[in-house]
């Protein structure tokens, strides 16, 4: 098992980090490019993202579209091979059903998303003690900041006993 977290992000998390640039998830995106994150994914859901970036609403010229996509693939880390296998819940949204796959597959701790039919399915039973699906402020919250917190404290606590 990994020593940090292993993530999957959905796609509009994708798009919050790196076209957006949501200063909410500057500290998620920090994480990431420090390599302390382990990012999976898989081919269907980069298609998926892919697809989104043409969007025309977005209006991304397609030389960004394919630095975006390429510094999200520059995050993704192999799967270990250990990860386990157990039955997941059906999402009522089956294009989603993909992101609780590639968790499930990669052994990641924690689905970041802001999919309320996603959220909803992080309280079914088969997930309980396997997987967290949360928002990524709530992941922030509750995993990123309080290892910071405490990073800083063990520094200070070193530095006042020299």
């Amino acid at each position: 098992m990994t020593a940090f977290p292993r993530l999957v992000l959905d796609t509009n998390i994708v798009l919050a980090l790196w076209h957006f640039a949501d200063p909410a998830l500057a500290p998620l995106a920090e994480a990431v490019a420090r390599g302390g994150l382990a990012l999976s994914s898989r081919d269907d859901a980069l298609e998926e993202l892919r697809h989104v970036l043409t969007r025309p609403r977005l209006g991304i010229a397609p030389e960004r579209q394919a630095r975006i996509i390429e510094r999200y693939r520059g995050c993704l880390a192999p799967a270990p091979g250990d990860a386990g296998t157990f039955d997941l819940p059906q999402c009522r949204d089956l294009d989603d059903q993909k992101f609780l796959e590639i968790a499930r597959d990669c052994g990641a701790n924690h689905l970041l998303t802001r999919d309320k039919l996603l959220l909803k399915l992080n309280r079914h039973r088969l997930l309980r003690g396997k997987l967290s699906i949360t928002t990524p402020e709530r992941f922030l919250a509750e995993t990123l900041r309080p290892v910071a917190q405490t990073s800083r404290t063990n520094a200070s606590s070193h530095a006042a006993r020299r």
